[in-house]
């Protein structure tokens, strides 16, 4: 071997290397793929002032001014009026399943109120469990009471229209009324760490094998493709189920985090949602040819479960195409049962919305990496 230096030896050893890398198809989407989905992603899709939050209106007053705070809540951008109702009852219904984030409430009375000069109450109930969500809509609020009547205080009224707010805002948190962030962000925590550790524990299963010079053995063996897949899956349950108590043992000891629902139901939504992950990991380890491809898969799932379930960023708050790719992660409906048994007592009829699915990634998820099942080395 000679001790001169060498270009030529660099430069075969070079061209060898981008030749390697060429042929690495997974490895170039990664190095391509994560940085344009990292700028797409922050650049369209995360929003820290989200607007057209989804409201509903309990109108026991139907009169000309309740009209004109309906339209001033529309026209501020930061309210989105998907029902109104003549039921307190049951805007508190929506609010408690998640359908929205805030239930206003116009009373008895508004109208009769206003003309003789006592300002009534405006109650608006937001939906906490989600501490950024709402913070600037909330803050909207004092405006739209100053403003909403200006037009309508005419005649005998108008001297109103440039004092005092002619109603007061009465704003209720519910489910997290001190707005303590850990209350939304451990939770969270319980669906993005089961994500990145079952993922990874599973997404190695096969490849593993693979690499090690045992894939024969285990194709030798009289066992069916579902029967392998479930051998591989059932022990990293009992991992997912010690992680769970782990963080949920902190959660309540350490972050004081409230937990007023039933633990039962959340075990079935947890054994669900462990499983979901699993049968993820498994599938990527099906189409990975190594450890190291199956790990640079892991981040594209991962990424977009962080950044677009509603764990890291208002869901509310992001483009329709952006919640499309969110409602088909696992995580983003985990994070609604979660939150919701905690924190909002939830039971079976008001998570069920999101746990189906659960129940229907799991399957789909499982389909495919059956049908990716190789019998072959190649």
């Amino acid at each position: 071997m000679s001790n001169t230096f060498s270009f030529a030896r660099v430069y075969a050893i070079l061209l060898k290397e981008f030749l390697q890398m060429r042929r690495d198809r997974i490895t170039l989407a990664m190095i391509v793929g994560v940085p344009l989905m990292q700028l797409f992603l922050f650049g369209f899709a995360i929003n820290f002032n989200p607007k057209a939050l989804p409201t509903v209106i309990s109108v026991d007053d139907p009169g000309v001014f309740a009209r004109a705070v309906i339209v001033a809540l529309e026209n501020s951008s930061y309210f989105n009026i998907v029902k109104e109702t003549h039921s307190p009852q049951e805007a508190r219904r929506l609010l408690q399943e998640g359908k929205v984030l805030f239930a206003v409430e116009i009373p008895e009375n508004f109208t009769r109120d206003i003309v003789r000069g006592n300002p009534p109450d405006l109650l608006i109930e937001a939906d906490a469990t989600d501490t950024a969500a709402g913070s600037y809509a909330i803050a909207a609020l004092t405006g739209i009471a100053s403003t909403a009547l200006r037009d309508d205080l005419k005649g005998p009224l108008a001297t109103r229209a440039q004092t005092a707010p002619p109603f007061n805002t009465v704003t209720h948190l519910l489910y997290n009324p001190e707005s303590v962030t850990q209350y939304s962000i451990v939770p969270g925590l319980l669906a993005v760490i089961l994500t990145m550790t079952m993922v990874l524990m599973t997404c190695l299963a096969l490849t593993r094998e693979r690499e090690r010079g045992t894939y024969e053995n285990l194709l030798a063996m009289p066992a069916s493709p579902v029967e392998i897949m479930l051998g591989k899956i059932a022990p990293n349950i009992a991992v997912g189920a010690i992680q769970s108590a782990i963080i949920l043992i902190v959660a309540k000891f350490v972050f004081g985090v409230p937990m007023i629902g039933s633990l039962l139901l959340l075990s079935v939504a947890l054994a669900l949602y462990i499983v979901a992950n699993l049968a993820v990991g498994y599938t990527f380890s099906t189409v990975a040819e190594n450890q190291l491809q199956a790990m640079q898969m892991m981040v594209f799932f991962l990424l977009p479960t962080i950044l677009l379930s509603g764990f890291a960023f208002p869901f509310d708050g992001m483009p329709g195409w952006a919640q499309w790719i969110g409602e088909a992660l696992p995580a983003t409906h985990f994070l609604r049962i979660v939150r919701g048994i905690l924190l909002k007592d939830n039971g079976f009829p008001e998570i069920w919305p999101d746990l189906w699915p659960l129940i229907l990634f799991m399957f789909v998820v499982m389909g495919i990496a059956l049908a990716r099942f190789r019998r072959t080395l190649d």
